[in-house]
């Protein structure tokens, strides 16, 4: 699961050693907006020594690349491809053809270096282009292992103000979810970006979740465990789903063609939804779910 993406500057070797121990289920070594011009380069080697020496237990290492019309990002892939991070997380991903540009690239160093592991690709949506474009790009290539929408720079581009209610961004989430879902992949939110809101950052997280995002993206450690719990089964859930394939188990027993649960019809779309929160808290350890109903049918 990826309920977190935790940013790190990719020119910030303190944060880069601990990155595996901030609770994230994912980090990003930054090497785009957190990094100046003028440090491009020795962000990019610092980044490529923490792949090589440091181990991130069972945190996704990602890295954010500098967009493909830059001078940068063909020297980030170079370095870091032979090194297999989990995903990369192309910038400013504004159509189909980004993708296939980078892929391309990509394709040829990991030929080159050997590397068997195939690394995955993170979109990141944040231009009004990319999102008219958003399901071309989410089905362009079997690489792509999630998207995420960045609202900062897309309302920048839209020439809106951005707030924390996020009336502004809220086509642009439905839109992304919608395209992730009909191209089979998943999809992360936009990071909170008020450091001290608590508050703030637990009611946005919840009503990403509602709306069908995966996870959402941090840029503050400090948002790690808010995010994470927000995108977990709650126990309520999680009892509840247990009790959709206990009545499934009961009702075929007893030959039962309908099935209700406290006086609602279990029909396919609840089942699925029950289905789909008994593997996350398996996944999570929640409980060993194994055995426990025929969820896995």
């Amino acid at each position: 699961m990826l309920r977190t993406a935790l940013f790190l500057p990719g020119n910030n070797p303190n944060l880069l050693i601990n990155g595996g121990a901030l609770g994230a289920d994912g980090i990003i070594f930054d090497l785009e907006d957190a990094v100046s011009p003028d440090e491009k380069d020795a962000a990019r080697i610092l980044v490529a020594h923490s792949l090589k020496s440091l181990d991130f237990g069972k945190c996704l290492v990602i890295v954010r690349i500098n967009p493909l019309d830059s001078e940068f990002w063909e020297a980030d892939v170079e370095a870091l491809v032979p090194l297999a991070p989990d995903m990369l997380m192309p910038a400013k991903v504004s159509d189909a053809g980004y993708i296939h540009r980078l892929t391309e690239k990509i394709e040829a160093v990991e030929a080159k270096s050997g590397v068997t592991k195939k690394t995955r690709l993170l979109p990141l949506i944040e231009t009004a282009l990319g999102i008219e474009n958003v399901f071309a790009i989410a089905s362009a290539n079997q690489r792509i292992a999630a998207l995420l929408l960045g609202a900062e720079d897309l309302t920048a581009d839209l020439r809106a103000p951005r707030s924390k209610d996020g009336e502004e961004i809220a086509y642009a989430r439905g839109r992304i979810v919608y395209a992730a879902r009909a191209a089979g992949t998943e999809v992360l939110d936009t990071p909170f970006t008020d450091v001290n809101d608590i508050e703030g950052l637990q009611k946005d997280a919840l009503f990403a979740r509602s709306l069908g995002f995966s996870g959402k993206a941090v840029i503050s450690p400090r948002h790690v465990d808010a995010v994470n719990e927000a995108f977990s089964p709650s126990d309520k859930e999680i009892e509840y789903a247990l009790k959709v394939f206990d009545a499934i188990a009961s009702a075929k027993e007893q030959g039962k063609g309908a099935i209700s649960l406290e006086g609602k019809m279990i029909d396919a779309p609840i089942v699925e939804r029950a289905r789909n929160i008994l593997r996350s808290a398996e996944e999570l350890g929640r409980r060993n779910l194994s055995g426990e109903g025929t969820y896995n049918e």
